[in-house]
């Protein structure tokens, strides 16, 4: 507390440590991603669709913790890269789900070096970066378990 006024420096806000690495995830990623002629978030959205082809929007937007407001232009994006197609669900014409196309599947294999490539970045041994994902994840549920 640098000015006695009860508020914190900005460095000691876990909430700024957070969101300034987000930032850092977002610039270390990019000369990876721009290879691929992807954004971050639309790498998010294809490692999402790798794991689990065929997902609804609403799924998506559970895994992805995004709105369908936000999620929806990332699809359409997506779509016109042809990497995924987006199509009402027979089953219920209310859910659209999203798969990826032949080209969307071959951009997994172009891929598959980033996740090494970040790790390195981190500077983490596989176990320190567990037990830190471990650790976001329940602040994560914290959080929103109080927010209700």
């Amino acid at each position: 507390m640098a000015d006695g006024s009860g508020m914190p420096d900005i460095g000691e806000l876990l909430c700024f440590s957070v969101y300034s690495a987000g930032h850092a995830f977002n610039r270390a990623y990019k000369p990876l991603l721009d290879g691929l002629g992807l954004t971050y978030p639309q790498y998010l959205v294809m490692v999402a669709l790798w794991s689990r082809d065929g997902q609804t929007v609403g799924d998506l937007g559970e895994t992805l913790f995004l709105q369908s407001s936000t999620l929806t232009p990332l699809l359409k994006r997506l779509e016109g890269l042809g990497h995924v197609t987006r199509e009402r669900d027979p089953a219920d014409e209310r859910q659209v789900r999203v798969r990826l196309t032949r080209a969307g599947t071959a951009l997994r294999t172009k891929a598959r070096d980033i996740p090494a490539c970040m790790l390195e970045r981190t500077g983490l041994s596989v176990r320190k970066l567990n037990r830190l994902l471990t650790d976001i994840s329940r602040l994560r549920e914290s959080l929103l378990k109080a927010d209700g």
